[in-house]
């Protein structure tokens, strides 16, 4: 079977999509089927000139917000490039995107497409403060979830939670399958250590969605109790000078290392202990699984994906969101017991290692492939 995989980011870029795509190709390859990627590059602005229509909405109702507007026309842009940069038929189009599946269904309706949700734009939006809930922009972007469904053979998406989230948006919430992210498990190599003091460490945009700000005021609370740690902060994004003054005002600079953007972060995770997201949401959360492949103890928000990968108390800790002090309690529990610590950190490796394989997800996106587009298999 020959298959395009379409992104919108390309493969080099941070997150969940882009850690477990290139990996799915490999072992695809492999099999003895064909399997390519496809993305946009950052450089394409502003070439696209195709006229916009869904099927399932008036676009014309939301024309002139910036926002909406921006949007469409990056939909334009991916339309140009596609058009320019796909010159074969493919057996089947998996996308990645909403972007991408619609332009793809534009271009090549006769192509099978099955498209996997990973993410919530509107949501993180939402929690940016850069777009209201019920606003214009936000009715547009979950109308795109239906115009999905009329287009695409197949939704997939990467939570239960996630699915949930999108049933109000569209008429058959439970043809969704839900297949959970995956990870290549040669990627990561845990590394025995012994830590003097307590190494904390968090990746991820540095966006207000993911609730870095929660995680400072907590680890004042640690410093206040006089537990000594350092928290290492990988990743990039526009608040990063807000949080860096945080820090100053917090009195943690010295306790805190802003790293900046880092291409393979699981290379570096397993020298350290305890790895602490506190997001306001998150579809899926891939960085916990990898972090727990690396055989670090989890702290993570009881919200979406995460509190599907985190059984409290037995592979990790679950706190409530928008809550600093329980979260401070929560990392104080690690950081005072190295055995509870060692304990969850093994449970979350034995989890991961089990329920998000990679070897999973090629068997589940194997049978879909088939159902959508049936011929024999190949020979391993």
């Amino acid at each position: 079977m020959n298959i395009l995989q379409a992104l919108f980011f390309p493969p080099d870029q941070p997150g969940g999509v882009s850690s477990m795509v290139p990996y799915i190709q490999e072992r695809f390859n492999k099999m003895g089927w064909q399997m390519e990627l496809f993305s946009i590059p950052k450089r394409v602005r502003s070439k696209g000139q195709d006229a916009v229509r869904f099927d399932t909405f008036d676009i014309r109702r939301y024309e002139g917000n910036p926002i909406i507007d921006k949007y469409i026309q990056t939909y334009r842009d991916y339309l140009w490039w596609t058009r320019m940069r796909i010159t074969k038929s493919y057996d089947l189009i998996h996308a990645h995107h909403p972007i991408a599946a619609l332009a793809m269904k534009e271009l090549y309706p006769e192509m099978p497409l099955i498209m996997t949700i990973h993410s919530s734009y509107e949501r993180e939006l939402i929690l940016n403060g850069k777009i209201r809930e019920g606003g214009l922009e936000h009715q547009f972007l979950t109308s795109i979830y239906s115009e999905l469904e009329a287009k695409a053979d197949r939704i997939l998406t990467v939570s239960e939670s996630f699915r949930t989230y999108v049933s109000p948006y569209i008429k058959n919430p439970d043809a969704i399958k839900v297949i959970p992210n995956g990870f290549d498990e040669k990627r990561f190599r845990p590394i025995s250590h012994e830590n003097e003091v307590v190494q904390l460490i968090t990746v991820c945009r540095l966006v207000p969605a993911k609730g870095l700000d929660i995680l400072l005021h907590a680890c004042a609370g640690l410093k206040a109790k006089g537990h000594a740690f350092v928290l290492h902060i990988i990743g990039d994004g526009p608040i990063r000078p807000e949080l860096e003054m945080l820090a100053q005002r917090l009195n943690l600079y010295d306790d805190i290392i802003f790293y900046g953007y880092m291409l393979h972060p699981e290379e570096f995770m397993p020298f350290f202990d305890v790895f602490v997201l506190p997001s306001r949401a998150e579809a899926f959360g891939s960085v916990f699984a990898e972090a727990a492949l690396c055989w670090l103890a989890l702290v993570g928000t009881n919200v979406g994906g995460i509190a599907e990968q985190i059984d409290d108390g037995v592979n990790g800790l679950l706190v409530p969101p928008e809550d600093p002090d329980a979260l401070c309690d929560a990392l104080e529990k690690m950081i005072s017991d190295p055995s509870f610590r060692y304990n969850l950190a093994r449970a979350a490796w034995n989890k991961a290692k089990k329920v998000y394989s990679l070897q999973r997800v090629i068997s589940q996106l194997k049978a879909v492939y088939l159902e959508v587009h049936p011929e024999t298999e190949a020979t391993p």
